[in-house]
């Protein structure tokens, strides 16, 4: 009996004995379970995945709606902060002034873009492939807003943990600049889509990429194409390159920062991926992109550069009391001879390349104006894109002896001519002592030769007699404006006036005796032709009388031809100025005139420090000539108005002939002058021969000519030497 009772086996009579324990009965069944499939599990699988897929149906089509919900309830309520669509329109572009010289070409192009509007058409078609090609490929299949580019964005966003890509497409852009602040808000993306799927429902493609390359900012100023064309290149957006379009597309990601004026390098680099991206689309072949990135970028300047963009500046302050408050654009007519501004330019520019830190001179200014007053070049300094500052118009220096032609002027209008006599001598008046340049006294000479000579004495000596009052009012009578002090140091140039000022004081001396007021803006007309502003100033009246008007260009030919500005004479033609030179010489200027141009040179610091001994006979009388030569050149050769012969040989008394025979007048002798440049008429030489043999009517004292009693008046009153010295 000890076993136990589980593991007893019980006989059986023919049926299957029942397996000794559960292990053995497992197992078989495990082996029948792998000899016959069990399909009830299968089945069961099968519903599993079945159930799964039903439930992420449902689910997705579920938070699909919720999420449509959402993005309608989000885009709601940003679109309702949105102005009616009624009143949606797209802004005008703000308004550009093209200006242009006499012969049409341009000389720059102002306004907020800085750079007119430009058509497709009109543009280099590898601007709009290269701006689509980095910018957005899908650009002509999306309908504003771009799926695949936005959801490639998020996820490298995410992926990267920053903000490293936007999915903005070019009309979402557009619609940015158009419409909204550049804000990373929620809101301003928003705001932004839905502006962007109205743009598209109103313009065709053309047509947004067309207002999109019109507006957008490239760096340095430029707004648009055309203005980033010829800011970085000199040139119009027709004639950009491939490479020129490559670095241009590659702005826009960043253009402060890749701005090809301050980041060259940078700025060809990301060039190189927009010609990758291009090759990509197809827009170019592999042999083209190859070439165009084998081409060097170059430094472009730090602003808008050369001479003409001083005009420009002038236009722009100007053409709002012309026309305005503008909103379209306009054409700009100037007076500006463009051949003449380049040249111009070029002077100052090469002169201090050349003698600038030898002289001790930075800065150059000039200004030239024809008879009417119309401005033919105009240089505010050396170059435009250091320093904008105009230096011809704004900046007001002392003339020097440059405004001596007014004293003198003003002493012929009082009586006085080239011929009177005045002693050059030590004087004082009050604290004040007059010197010459040289330090020399030279006992009496006539006022032509003291012009000529530049003598400070005797031109004090003429604001003393006529009076600084009455100088002051020539001075206003002949265009200057500026406010100048009525003392006696005015002879010597003391009262600040500015270039432009003072070479249009000169203007009356070359045609005619006519005052003028210098100008620029001749005619101003929208795209269309209408005409907003045409210059029809009254007639300028007349304020050199005809015979003051010869003696000064008589005088003022001297100082040319033997005088100080010597270094200004042209050749084969009537050239009369003055130079002026400022104490210590911190200032230097010519300003000097043919029949038909007058023009003013000026050169110094803008510190007001000195100079190297410059003075206006030196580069401002060479400048001033070497432009001269190159504006006449061509032109009709025409002689100085105005004609003077003296009346009376009183004023200039000469040499007695000897017994020996008779002998002319010294050469330097006026009235031999005449003769000389008489010899074709017969008539005039003989009247003026009448005056050079003649008796001697007053004493030699070494060569140096003493006036005769009747200088002054020819009364029978009793007068001192000192008296007769001094023209009494």
């Amino acid at each position: 009996m000890g076993r136990n009772s589980k593991d007893r086996i019980e006989p059986s009579f023919g049926a299957p004995q029942r397996s000794a324990n559960r292990s053995t009965a497992r197992g078989q069944a495990n082996a029948r379970s792998k000899k016959k499939p069990n399909k009830k599990q299968g089945k069961n699988n099968s519903s599993l995945w079945w159930r799964f897929f039903k439930f992420s149906t449902y689910w997705t089509f579920v938070l699909g709606i919720w999420g449509t919900i959402g993005v309608a309830v989000i885009f709601g309520f940003y679109a309702i902060q949105l102005p009616s669509t009624s009143t949606w329109a797209v802004p005008d572009r703000p308004p550009n002034a093209k200006i242009i010289s006499t012969n049409g070409t341009l000389i720059a192009n102002r306004g907020a873009t800085g750079g007119q509007n430009t058509s497709l058409d009109q543009m280099s078609p590898y601007i709009p492939m290269a701006v689509i090609a980095i910018e957005d490929r899908r650009f002509h299949s999306h309908f504003g807003i771009d799926p695949i580019g936005l959801t490639r964005a998020m996820i490298t966003n995410v992926t990267k943990g920053r903000f490293a890509q936007g999915g903005s497409t070019l009309t979402q852009q557009l619609a940015k600049n158009l419409f909204l602040e550049p804000k990373r808000t929620i809101g301003r993306k928003v705001q932004e889509a839905i502006l962007a799927i109205w743009l598209e429902s109103k313009f065709t493609k053309d047509e947004i990429i067309e207002l999109y390359l019109n507006r957008v900012y490239f760096g340095s100023g430029a707004h648009g194409v055309d203005a980033a064309s010829r800011r970085y290149f000199g040139k119009s957006a027709r004639d950009v390159n491939l490479a020129e379009a490559a670095i241009l597309a590659g702005l826009l990601i960043a253009p402060s920062r890749l701005s090809p004026a301050r980041n060259p390098e940078g700025a060809r680099k990301r060039s190189q991926l927009v010609l990758a991206a291009m090759q990509r689309t197809g827009s170019i072949t592999k042999s083209e992109a190859k070439k165009a990135v084998s081409m060097k970028a170059k430094k472009a300047k730090r602003y808008w550069s050369g001479s003409q963009h001083y005009v420009a500046d002038i236009v722009m302050k100007e053409l709002p009391n012309l026309i305005g408050e503008n909103h379209v654009d306009v054409i700009v007519d100037t007076t500006i001879d463009f051949k003449m501004q380049k040249h111009a330019g070029s002077i100052i520019g090469d002169t201090l390349s050349r003698k600038g830190k030898k002289l001790k001179v930075s800065q150059g200014a000039m200004v030239a104006l024809d008879g009417t007053g119309a401005v033919r070049a105009l240089v505010g300094g050396r170059e435009y894109s250091d320093s904008q500052f105009n230096r011809a118009v704004d900046a007001k220096r002392q003339p020097g002896s440059a405004f001596k032609p007014i004293v003198y002027l003003t002493a012929l209008e009082a009586g006085k001519t080239p011929e009177t006599v005045r002693l050059d001598k030590a004087f004082s008046v009050g604290k004040w002592r007059p010197e010459n340049y040289d330090r020399k006294f030279r006992g009496p000479v006539t006022l032509g030769e003291a012009l000529s000579k530049s003598l400070n004495t005797i031109a004090a000596q003429m604001v003393m007699e006529v009076g600084p009052k009455a100088v002051v009012e020539t001075a206003a009578r002949l265009g200057i404006k500026t406010k100048l002090a009525r003392n006696a140091s005015i002879a010597l140039g003391t009262s600040e006036v500015s270039l432009i000022e003072l070479t249009g004081a000169y203007a009356p001396f070359a045609n005619g005796g006519y005052k003028v007021d210098p100008y620029i803006i001749k005619r101003v007309t929208t795209l269309e032709g209408k005409v907003l502003y045409e210059r029809n100033a009254p007639a300028n009246p007349k304020v050199v009388g005809a015979r003051e008007l010869g003696m000064m260009n008589q005088m003022l030919r001297r100082t040319v031809e033997e005088g100080t500005g010597k270094a200004a004479r042209v050749k084969n033609w009537q050239v009369a100025g003055k130079t002026g030179t400022t104490q210590n010489s911190r200032d230097a200027l010519f300003v000097g005139y043919s029949a038909n141009l007058i023009t003013g040179f000026w050169y110094g610091n803008d510190n007001g420090s000195p100079t190297n001994k410059v003075t206006g006979g030196s580069i401002p009388a060479k400048s001033f000539a070497t432009f001269m030569a190159a504006a006449l050149d061509g032109k009709p050769i025409a002689e100085l108005p105005g004609y003077y012969l003296p009346k009376s040989i009183s004023m200039v008394p000469a040499p007695r002939p000897s017994r020996a025979g008779d002998k002319l007048a010294p050469m330097n002798d006026p009235l031999r002058k005449i003769i000389r440049s008489n010899e074709n008429n017969p008539q005039m030489a003989r009247q003026a021969g009448e005056h050079v043999r003649r008796p001697l009517s007053s004493v030699q004292n070494d060569g140096v000519p003493i006036p005769q009693g009747t200088i002054g008046g020819g009364n029978n009153k009793p007068r001192s030497i000192l008296d007769l010295l001094m023209g009494k």
